[in-house]
């Protein structure tokens, strides 16, 4: 693989993470044009109804774009929605080379960018750094190749498994640097969910706080009080397999499970999570009288057991961040 070409989609896969908090349901794309003379010029998505990032490159570019290369991480859109098609963009910047990091699964591109682009005598290669690019955007590409939104459970525990002390308190099992974190993950979700119990003993309000971004929509499985801070929020009493198809029909792409044990524990056994984040203390509760991550009856065998694979673990001044999804076969 060209050493350049990994470099330049390294810059657009950097890029993008700007568009992280304001594209969706859009995805978050990075792009960079390369001038004949060597010059850089990069773009990301904008608020939906604004430019692509494609075409925020290209305006950077000017002139520059003739005979030059773009490099963007997901395939340029070939059809009209709330913007122009980027491919026709490109086409008339005089753009001579494309590089892609991977396939838009939407249905109303999946190959047509590319095929557009290479119509008109334009190279195009797919697949540089694919694996980062898909990374990236997999909640996107989750969202738009099941119509379901990607979900995220985050739980917080001590080190032997427990959510809270004997008496039910669990603030604050971790420290700040985690809580911000959680925080983080709202405004990179675009709905939340827990469960009526949680509500009914926390109080949460579940908005963003300690980090920019926007404030998740909030899902409460279960009837509330009106006068929970939780308000304004769905109050879901349908199956859950029922709420992923809603959300993701209602543009949800991302959503975030902080419910309490039960509301993991059936997220968990009809195995709709894409991402467990877990959240492990230095601190140990020392007993079996407190409440465990999952609620109910565990795996009967080891053979039943769930077994997925670390993506990453991160030191988050003390307490440790485990990342695990599920195997790929």
């Amino acid at each position: 693989m060209n050493t350049l070409d990994e470099q330049y989609m390294r810059l657009a896969i950097t890029t993008a993470n700007d568009a992280r908090l304001r594209s969706r349901p859009n995805p978050w794309v990075g792009a960079v044009v390369v001038s004949s003379r060597g010059e850089v010029f990069t773009g990301a998505t904008l608020e939906p109804g604004n430019a692509h990032a494609e075409i925020v490159a290209l305006n950077a570019a000017g002139k520059n774009a003739a005979g030059a290369t773009l490099f963007c991480t997901l395939e340029p859109c070939s059809h009209t929605g709330r913007t122009g098609p980027c491919t026709q963009a490109i086409i008339d910047a005089g753009i001579s080379r494309v590089v892609v990091g991977t396939i838009d699964p939407d249905t109303k591109v999946f190959g047509s960018g590319v095929q557009q682009l290479r119509n008109t005598g334009i190279t195009v290669d797919v697949g540089v750094l694919e694996h980062d690019v898909r990374t990236q955007l997999a909640p996107y590409l989750h969202h738009r190749s099941t119509g379901r939104p990607f979900v995220v459970l985050k739980l917080a525990s001590t080190i032997d498994g427990c959510i809270a002390a004997a008496d039910g308190s669990s603030k604050w099992i971790t420290g700040e640097i985690a809580r911000k974190r959680v925080h983080q993950l709202r405004a990179e979700s675009d709905a939340i969910v827990v469960g009526a119990g949680t509500v009914r003993a926390d109080n949460p309000s579940l908005t963003v706080r300690d980090v920019h971004g926007p404030s998740p929509r909030r899902v409460v499985l279960g009837a509330v009080d009106a006068s929970a801070q939780v308000h304004p929020c769905t109050q879901w009493t349908g199956t859950l397999p029922d709420l992923l198809d809603t959300l993701g029909k209602e543009g949800v792409v991302q959503l975030l499970v902080e419910g309490g044990a039960r509301v993991a524990a059936s997220f968990h056994r009809e195995r709709l999570i894409n991402q467990y984040i877990m959240h492990i203390a230095p601190v140990i509760a020392g007993g079996d009288n407190a409440a465990g991550v999952f609620a109910g009856p565990a795996a009967a065998t080891m053979s039943d057991m769930w077994r997925g694979r670390v993506v990453s673990t991160t030191n988050l001044d003390g307490d440790i961040e485990i990342i695990l999804e599920p195997n790929l076969n």
